[in-house]
Formats: C-alpha cells, sequence, structure tokens
C-alpha cells in the first residue's frame, strides 16, 4: 500500500492546511460554505472523511457552488455523502 500524499504530516498541521484551503477558495460564496463547516467539522472528521474533503477542495469553485445550490447536478463520481454533509450543515446554520 502507498502512503498517502500527507505521510507522517502532524494532524494539527493537516486541520489547519484544511481549514486554510476551505476559507481562501477564489470566491467569496466558497468561503462562506467551506470555511464554517471546516470550523465546526474539521476536528471531528476520521482521516478516511479528511481524506474526502481534501478532493472535495480540490474541485473547481463554480462546479461545488452550482452542486450545492442546486443549480447543477453533482457528477456520479461526486462525492455525494460529503456534499450532502455540506449542504445539511449550510442549511442548518
Amino acid at each position: 500500500m502507498a502512503p498517502s500524499k500527507d505521510a507522517g504530516e502532524e494532524l494539527s498541521m493537516r486541520l489547519r492546511r484544511l481549514r486554510y484551503r476551505a476559507w481562501h477558495r477564489g470566491t467569496r460564496e466558497m468561503d462562506l460554505i467551506l470555511g464554517p463547516y471546516a470550523d465546526a467539522k474539521l476536528p471531528l472528521l476520521t482521516a478516511e472523511e479528511l481524506d474526502r474533503f481534501e478532493v472535495l477542495l480540490d474541485e473547481v469553485d463554480t462546479d461545488l457552488f452550482d452542486w450545492l445550490t442546486g443549480t447543477q447536478p453533482a457528477p456520479p463520481d461526486a462525492d455525494h455523502q460529503m456534499l450532502a454533509d455540506l449542504l445539511a450543515f449550510k442549511t442548518a446554520s
């Protein structure tokens, strides 16, 4: 099994890096969706969920925004469970 791309990275550093990426997207709309989610949820996520969140952060902002607002359906290969968790968090806040 190959080591993960952040093998050896301390958890606290990884959480800070992911939080930064969530708050500094490129569009303010996605900052305001992903940033609060990262603040509240990242410390509670498992290593696998952190990996999935990181993959989601690699998506283009406009695509993510369209998926979360329902303007466009998410593609079949998107992480629908993570998107649903983001949407539930967004609507609950």
